[in-house]
């Protein structure tokens, strides 16, 4: 029986494979043969495959797939390669958690019930959306999937990750990442304009790679604060000296917003915290003697403004610029229009695009999809200060504390950004979720030993 399945598979393989050289060109099929090596790859190596994942958050390109129909995407529909791959990788997991069953498919977290519970009401208003007229089908199931594919990242790692050493290596590996598109954003300096991330498109997004260094920034604060490793402290030193400048030039002042409500939360984990604030408190009140020129005028241009039109919004007598004003005034218009669907909204994608997190969850799923996202942020804190308080290692206590500080970032970030739905923010960030998490039941294993505390 044995023999005559594998014949009838091998005859199956050969069919499908000599119909698809008729049907597809060259590169389609050469594409096709790489994502089932990947398949396969993450199938039998599932550390390997994340280490895969890690690299092509921030150094994979992109590209506009062009409007869909929905009317909340701005530029149109982003497609990077690692949406494309952390499908492949993830159809992979999937199919080894089907042939190995014992290895459990959603290992039990504090997290699972607000994921699932907020990804459901994702679901149910994107659902209620379309059947409503407000929503374009493959727009928002695309946008819902994309939700589903940063949670996967997360139960990836709290699957597979059981050792010390393997989860020091994901975190370096997300360190060297971070290195790597920082010195690329570097040498973008000389040339003028707002800084962004490798392979961004013509324009780019200079708030996205704005807040993605200002979490990286916090979780290297964290390691340099409370670890006891010398050699890693001249690390996280070196690569926050790489950070700061691209992230200066990156211009986004939602981000510089979030710097210091970071460097204050992490501040507060150490044994110095008194000195670190008013150290952190006097470098902001003397920022404007040693800042970069062009970020001076960017904070300033923001309150400067000579009366232009009748969309700028006015504080008394100070006119704030398009930008900002733009992002008021489409919160506010978010906030009317959701008291006319205020339960479940109008569905993810369902209205104009608004670039601010919690007005978009607000009118996109209404005061439910709201609640329980909140919910999850909660969450979130809760299960990182219980790691912070069950680890002994000085190693996972700066990587706790960076991570809620790096969170409290976010969070202001989120202000005037998508910063919870941005995937090479969020990519990263539920990578070191899971890591957090495990902290506390990781156990050491041979090797790594040049870093031992």
């Amino acid at each position: 029986m044995r023999t005559l399945l594998s014949a009838i598979g091998f005859l199956a393989l050969a069919l499908f494979a000599g119909y698809a050289v008729t049907q597809f060109s060259a590169w389609h099929l050469f594409l096709g043969i790489v994502a089932l090596f990947i398949f396969f790859i993450s199938f039998l190596n599932v550390e390997f495959s994340l280490y895969l994942l890690i690299f092509s958050m921030l150094l994979s390109p992109e590209f506009v797939a062009g409007s869909t129909g929905g009317s909340s995407l701005g530029r149109g529909v982003t497609l990077r390669f690692e949406d494309f791959l952390l499908i492949i990788i993830g159809a992979g997991w999937f199919a080894r958690n089907a042939v190995y069953k014992d290895i459990g498919l959603f290992l039990k977290t504090p997290l699972n019930k607000p994921l699932f519970i907020y990804l459901f009401v994702c679901v149910l208003s994107t659902g209620l959306g379309i059947m409503a007229g407000n929503v374009d089908p493959k727009t928002g199931m695309f946008f819902v999937l994309k939700y589903f594919e940063y949670f996967i990242v997360f139960f990836m790692v709290v699957n597979y990750v059981h050792t010390d050493d393997q989860a020091r290596r994901m975190v370096y590996f997300l360190l060297v990442t971070c290195f790597i598109v920082a010195l690329v954003g570097l040498f973008q300096i000389p040339g003028g304009g707002r800084v962004t991330a490798p392979f961004e498109g013509e324009s780019g997004e200079p708030n996205t790679f704005g807040g993605y260094l200002m979490f990286m920034l916090a979780i290297t604060a964290g390691l340099f604060l409370l670890s006891d490793n010398y050699n890693l402290k001249r690390m996280v030193v070196l690569l926050a000296a790489v950070i700061i400048p691209p992230f200066l030039f990156t211009q986004s002042r939602v981000s510089y917003l979030a710097l210091p409500v970071m460097l204050i939360v992490v501040s507060l984990f150490t044994r110095k915290k008194g000195f670190l604030l008013a150290f952190v408190l006097v470098m902001m009140a003397m920022s404007p003697f040693f800042l970069p020129a062009v970020v001076k005028q960017r904070v300033a241009y923001t309150f400067r403004q000579t009366p232009q039109s009748e969309a700028q919004v006015s504080l008394g007598k100070i006119r704030l610029d398009p930008s900002t004003s733009a992002r008021i005034l489409s919160a506010k218009q978010a906030i009317a229009d959701w008291t006319k669907r205020p339960i479940l909204g109008y569905g993810i994608t369902g209205h104009r695009f608004i670039d601010s997190q919690f007005p978009r969850v607000l009118v996109e799923s209404g005061v439910v999809g709201l609640s329980f996202f909140i919910f999850l942020i909660y969450s979130i804190f809760k299960m990182a200060f219980n790691s912070l308080r069950l680890t002994d290692s000085s190693f996972y206590r700066g990587l706790c504390a960076g991570y809620i500080a790096g969170t409290a970032g976010l969070l202001v970030h989120a202000l005037g950004a998508n910063t919870f739905i941005i995937v090479r923010i969020m990519e990263p960030f539920w990578f070191f979720t899971g890591i957090v998490f495990l902290a506390p039941t990781l156990k050491t294993a041979a090797g790594f030993g040049w870093e031992r505390e």
